[in-house]
């Protein structure tokens, strides 16, 4: 024999209505209309074929049937709400994965973990570094960090910091024979390219200077390596301010030209667009955004 279950709403209408006993309170605590919710007993009536309410001397009461079938399901409501807050507590605490790009990671994230485990010493997050290839969330990734510009479909991404690009390098270069007091001297120094050559090529175009040899110096597939290289004195190199950072302030590397490209593209926090409330991801998300957001103010500051 075929299910005759009623519908769910129903239910939660008819419900809430006779612990209620009142269908404004009902549709009130549902966030509903009051005719919503006498359309909703209506159908269910009409679906069970039995009068569930009678009024009496302008009193909602339960009829007979209505009062059996109440005592009969109001316990699975309360089963199922205890459900609920157990998964929903389950989701607020355990391992997260967050995969991104190894230079985010390393010149981002891990300083910076500390203070996550600090706050949410429930949440222990597992660091997945990938190269960024196909902007996917796989199964076992539960937020990613993303570069570009915010085009993906089917994931809820948050832009963090606006990326500015600046040159750095090492102090060691001051101290060289090739002298480097103005922007024409960099055509006598080797130029380090994160990705690709098209934000030198940018740069000096916007500086309006000629003569730097931008088609010469290495490629780095990762930030955090061209920083590297900048560091130990290999050239200039043009990276973002972000990621600079923590080797600026340790004095490993020193901005020559105060020049900096604002970029199109961005880093982006990213997860599945029903999973944005979940306990342990909501938390993540809250505080990458407003540990960026403090952090924004003292860059625009800079720049």
């Amino acid at each position: 024999m075929a299910s005759r279950l009623p519908p769910l709403n129903a239910l939660r209408a008819f419900e809430a209505s006779a612990r209620q006993l009142s269908f404004t309170k009902a549709a009130e605590e549902l966030f509903v209309t009051q005719a919503a919710i006498s359309h909703q007993i209506k159908s269910l009536e009409e679906h069970l074929g039995i009068k569930l309410f009678m009024r009496k001397n302008r009193a909602l009461l339960l009829s007979e049937e209505g009062q059996a079938y109440y005592l009969d399901i109001k316990d699975i409501f309360t089963t199922l709400h205890e459900a609920t807050e157990k998964l929903l507590a389950r989701g607020a605490k355990g391992a997260i994965t967050v995969s991104m790009q190894p230079s985010f990671a390393i010149q981002w994230l891990v300083p910076r973990l500390n203070a996550f485990n600090k706050l949410h010493s429930e949440i222990d997050v597992r660091i997945k570094a990938v190269d960024q290839a196909d902007n996917s969330l796989t199964e076992d990734v539960d937020v990613a960090i993303y570069y570009g510009r915010g085009r993906w479909r089917d994931v809820h991404a948050e832009k963090l910091h606006t990326e500015y690009l600046m040159p750095v390098c090492s102090p060691l270069l001051l101290q060289g024979k090739k002298p480097l007091n103005t922007v024409g001297d960099l055509a006598n120094h080797t130029l380090l390219h994160d990705t690709s050559r098209r934000d030198w090529k940018r740069w000096f175009k916007e500086v309006s200077v000629k003569g730097a040899n931008v088609n010469h110096g290495a490629i780095f597939s990762h930030s955090s390596m061209v920083l590297q290289a900048a560091i130990y004195g290999q050239g200039i190199a043009l990276v973002n301010s972000v990621l600079a950072k923590p080797d600026i302030d340790a004095g490993r590397l020193i901005v020559p030209f105060e020049h900096v490209l604002i970029s199109k593209n961005s880093f982006y926090i990213v997860c599945r667009e029903e999973q944005i409330d979940l306990g342990k991801i909501a938390s993540f998300r809250e505080w990458v955004l407003d540990t960026v957001s403090a952090e924004e103010d003292l860059l625009d500051d800079d720049f």
